[in-house]
């Protein structure tokens, strides 16, 4: 069995990762085996020291010291009156450990009560909070009705436009056309987040993509020609881009710490949500018919239609109080502690996040790691294995093939024989399932973890693609029901495998994979990374049925699923539930001891879970041995 590596004990004065004593410090194991405790690099313990300063910057002060720390920035930004002082006191101290409420001195006992129901009633939260989640939720769906609104129309401006055919330029030019957008996306309006946020804050950044969106929608329902539509439609990228970055973002700025992580998860669900509207959008329209001057009038309103979640965004997105984190980078702390008042229930609690984003941006400000990030992204042994397994999941996000349903569904069906009415039926059908088996997710990803879940729904999608695609083989003539039913069928039970694994991991692993130094540039590269072959999907798919057939076409994404489990197997660590200095033990395990112990797994999944033997899981990082528990300060300084 590989040793397990050194769990990572981090000094706060030093900052240097010093081993503890244990029976055996050489680099090899008993079996010979090259040990994830190698040695640490001084270039490592900087930047170690880097991420766990700023996993929190506030560990090792006394309760003093933070006393006198609050009241010193309050009164140097001349935050408020008295009582807003003694928040500030109050709250220092409460930001080096929120949870520890009840050994703050000076609460007087209904912030106390406040302050226990924040983690008793998570949800128990002012009124303004829930207006921000509803606009969070709002932008999630209207990416999703941006994305899918087109599955429908398709079948009827394709013809229009002279590029229904199934003739190879005819299919190439539908898929430009649908996957305009994601072009766009991956070369220009991802890295137009950075820049949108600094010159317009969050919440003119998500009113201004909005408005983007809102206007290409109204655009798309004008056009005559293929061109015309894929100039609209790419214009359309400039509002999904930098909102699929920005709303996320704005989230996690906004909400306390413990409802974050569930609110930033339901932009997968809410974006469901909106790709099932669109479907809806499109029955909805379907029989809508021409008038003496407009051709095409049902696919021009389904097209334009998605534009209505849109301006119900740009209508309140600014009742929603900016983020305190923007202001504060600003230089703006006043602003940003009124801001946040504004979502919390007491002073206290308000000057205590304040407080926190203060002392964390003021320490990010600090770090120097030597060299250009985007190089440490590359060169750092421990940076380049986060990089490799957030851009595997990235890639399978798309390469699984789930979004040539989402956008071509009515295709498929119409090719299975369907009536378009029927067909569209059919999708709205995979649009509900994908939504609903989207809310479970939320529990399922901090449950059963991001690797286990991948590796269990990778099989099964390649299996229902697989399904899916030689059920095309059925004869129509003597077996049309059941042809049609097996069709159908396998569609849904891919929806059902890829809501609670490829839809909610690849966001959220690629979040937490890289050391918070680095995040902002991990999560541009890997938003940038779903947005290209996005659009590689999107653009191939019509030529790739025309050419494969349904069965091949399948068939294909089916094969790249077996290959995602391959590489998630060898190459991807799992996350959940580590701390910041624990995932730098996981990612600093070489790429060939992981792919070992992956391949290692294989017999043990058939000896335990097969043959039902008592087998015992290998361990390998410290953090899952018992004999490695975490037995606090006082333990460790007794060895």
């Amino acid at each position: 069995m590989v040793e397990p590596q050194e769990k990572v004990a981090h000094d706060s004065s030093s900052g240097e990762d010093e081993p503890k004593n244990h029976a055996r410090s050489d680099a090899r194991n008993d079996s010979g085996v090259l040990s994830p405790r190698t040695s640490v690099t001084a270039g490592d313990k900087v930047r170690r020291n880097v991420n766990a300063k700023l996993a929190n910057p506030l560990a090792g002060y006394s309760h003093t010291d933070l006393e006198d720390m609050g009241a010193q920035y309050a009164t140097k930004y001349q935050l408020g009156d008295e009582s807003d002082i003694r928040a500030f006191r109050l709250g220092a101290v409460l930001a080096q450990d929120p949870y520890k409420y009840d050994e703050c001195r000076g609460l007087d006992e209904e912030e106390v009560q406040i302050l226990r129901k924040e983690f008793t009633s998570k949800w128990h939260q002012p009124r303004l909070m829930y207006v921000v989640i509803v606009l969070c939720s709002t932008c999630a769906a209207v990416q999703g009705m941006d994305e899918t609104v087109v599955n429908g129309g398709q079948l009827f401006y394709g013809p229009q436009f002279g590029i229904g055919g199934k003739d190879s330029r005819s299919t190439w030019l539908l898929g430009l056309t649908n996957s305009a957008p994601y072009l766009c996306c991956a070369l220009i309006g991802c890295w137009l987040t950075v820049p949108f946020n600094h010159w317009f804050g969050r919440r003119g950044t998500i009113f201004i993509t909005c408005l983007f969106s809102a206007l290409a929608c109204l655009w798309q329902g004008f056009v005559n020609t293929w061109w015309h539509m894929f100039i609209a439609r790419f214009f359309l990228g400039f509002g999904i881009g930098p909102k699929s970055a920005t709303v996320p973002i704005y989230a996690a700025e906004t909400t306390p710490p413990a409802i974050r992580g569930a609110l930033v998860m339901q932009w997968q669900v809410w974006t469901a949500f909106g790709i099932m509207l669109g479907y809806v959008s499109d029955l909805v329209f379907f029989q809508v018919k021409d008038t003496a001057h407009i051709k095409g009038l049902n696919w021009r309103l389904m097209m334009a239609s998605a534009m209505f979640p849109a301006l119900i965004v740009i209508t309140f997105v600014f009742v929603c109080p900016e983020s305190p984190r923007w202001y504060m980078s600003k230089g703006r702390h006043a602003k940003a502690y009124r801001s946040t008042m504004k979502l919390r229930y007491s002073k206290v609690q308000a000057a205590r996040d304040v407080f926190y984003m203060h002392t964390l941006l003021d320490a990010e400000s600090h770090m120097k790691v030597g060299q250009s990030k985007i190089l440490e992204l590359i060169t750092v042994p421990r940076n380049r294995r986060a990089l490799i397994a957030s851009e595997i999941v990235m890639f399978m996000q798309q390469f699984c093939g789930i979004n040539v349903i989402a956008y071509y569904s009515s295709q498929i069906f119409v090719e299975a024989h369907f009536s378009e009415i029927s067909a569209l039926s059919a999708s709205l059908g995979f649009g509900v399932i994908n939504w609903l088996f989207a809310i479970p997710a939320i529990y399922t990803i901090d449950t059963y973890g991001r690797r286990n879940l991948l590796l269990t729904t990778f099989p099964l999608m390649s299996l229902f693609l697989f399904f899916t695609g030689f059920s095309f083989w059925m004869p129509e003539e003597t077996m049309h029901t059941a042809r049609i039913a097996c069709i159908a069928l396998g569609v849904y039970l891919v929806a059902i495998a890829y809501s609670p694994g490829e839809g909610p991991v690849p966001f959220t692993y690629s979040a937490e994979a890289y050391p918070l130094y680095l995040r902002a540039y991990g999560m541009s590269l890997a938003t940038a990374t779903t947005w290209f072959f996005n659009f590689v999907l999107a653009i191939t798919w019509p030529r790739m049925l025309a050419a494969f057939k349904p069965q091949g076409a399948f068939g294909w994404y089916a094969s790249w699923n077996i290959i995602g489990w391959w590489l998630v197997l060898l190459f991807m660590p799992e996350t959940k539930g580590k701390t910041l200095e624990e995932l730098d033990q996981v990612f600093s395990v070489p790429t060939h001891i992981h792919a070992a112990y992956g391949l290692r797994q294989i017999p043990y999944f058939f000896q335990r879970y097969i043959f039902r033997r008592h087998v015992e899981p290998e361990r390998l990082y410290e953090r899952e041995n018992s004999d490695f528990a975490d037995t606090g300060y006082d333990a460790e300084a007794q060895h």
